[in-house]
């Protein structure tokens, strides 16, 4: 049974990182083609996103999805992150099972 949820302001900015996603719960982390280029291109390791994504701070994603992402953290379910870097976005989800995260473009959805 899904746990009740109520997002608020002291959530935004990875205040849940008590119960984030760790490293070790990713499960494989595999990316595409075109985030490994644009991270390339920006000099930004996929870690970085990684470590923002396992502390719970979701990037740019709209207020909605934070809390959505909140409660999934909270009920076992999907987490995605979006975060532009050098002009690109770049997803980082985390599948419901933790078994894979994957790092990709949006267009290669």
């Amino acid at each position: 049974m899904p746990r009740p949820y109520r997002c608020d302001d002291r959530h935004r900015g990875g205040c849940m990182s008590a119960t984030g996603v760790t490293l070790e719960s990713f499960g494989t982390v595999v990316a595409t083609p075109g985030a490994l280029e644009a991270l390339t291109a920006a000099g930004v390791s996929a870690t970085s996103l990684l470590d923002r994504h396992g502390r719970g701070d979701w990037g740019e994603v709209g207020w909605e999805d934070w809390c959505a992402n909140d409660w999934s953290l909270a009920n076992g379910e999907r987490l995605l992150s979006s975060y532009t870097v050098g002009g690109e976005v770049i997803w980082v989800i985390t599948e419901r099972n933790r078994e894979v995260t994957t790092v990709l473009l949006p267009s290669e959805y």
